[in-house]
């Protein structure tokens, strides 16, 4: 049989994308351009024609249906080299022609976007006040910040729970996770995931192509695993031996190799 003969015609993959989320506050084609001009700074090349997700959620009043150019809108983001897919909050009586343009209807908030808002202006220094008594500098206290880095600045470490809805993305690198990962949410690296709790969820480790990476979990429960695209879900549960119990997840000759983990 020869190579091509061998191929097969088709294979569905879980895969990951980035998106750029552009939260809108006006659909005037005038406003928005301004605003966009505003961001790039009249970079040509500021954007990478990154995928764009139009968030409508802070738009007031809603928009009726037909009161949007929607061409006209599209290819003004797209003349800033940002191609909207989808469409976020929008209402339901929009639904159907926003499909008609093309575009999807992302209904769930997810986490780590960037939003394209103007940068804030640098506020003036306050001018300096004379004192008879220098005062002792204060010490600083760091804010606390539930997501901080390893070891390596290529691992990103997550201390709290991952809420139903939320996805986190380590990109370029290993996720930890110190909390637990609730169902519904999702969770992402291009190395491996290592969860300290249960994880629920959709997990996916490899997601730029790395077929070495692994799924470590103390308590494996995941609603679907995936490295490097192989993936398997488990609508109807884990099995008996598996369920809640550590385990690992790693791929072997294109197939998910899932095997308990022995621990003393």
């Amino acid at each position: 049989m020869s190579k091509n003969q061998a191929r097969k015609a088709l294979e569905i993959k879980i895969s990951t994308v980035v998106a750029v989320a552009a939260l809108l506050g006006d659909t005037d084609q005038g406003k928005l351009s301004s605003a966009l001009s505003q961001i790039t700074g009249g970079t040509p090349d500021y954007f990478e024609d990154e995928f764009t997700l139009l968030d409508f959620s802070a738009l007031t009043p809603v928009p009726a249906p037909g009161s949007i150019d929607w061409p006209a809108l599209i290819s003004l983001f797209r003349s800033h080299r940002l191609n909207p897919v989808a469409v976020r909050n929008a209402p339901a009586a929009l639904e159907d022609e926003i499909r008609a343009q093309g575009l999807s209807i992302d209904t769930v908030d997810q986490s780590k976007q960037f939003e394209l808002t103007p940068p804030p202006s640098p506020e003036p220094a306050p001018e300096p006040v004379a004192s008879p008594v220098a005062a002792p500098a204060p010490v600083p206290v760091p804010a606390p910040v539930p997501v901080s880095a390893a070891a390596s600045p290529a691992t990103l470490v997550i201390d709290t729970p991952v809420r139903a809805g939320q996805r986190v993305y380590a990109r370029g690198g290993d996720l930890v996770l110190m909390a637990v990962v609730n169902p519904g949410a999702e969770v992402i690296a291009d190395g491996s995931i290592h969860a300290y709790a249960p994880l629920r969820g959709r997990a996916l480790a490899g997601a730029a192509g790395n077929t070495n990476a692994r799924i470590f979990s103390v308590a494996m429960e995941a609603e679907l695993v995936s490295i490097a695209g192989v993936y398997r879900t488990f609508d109807e549960g884990w099995p008996q031996a598996l369920a809640g119990k550590p385990a690992q997840v790693r791929l072997k000759s294109d197939n998910l190799d899932i095997t308990a983990l022995p621990m003393k």
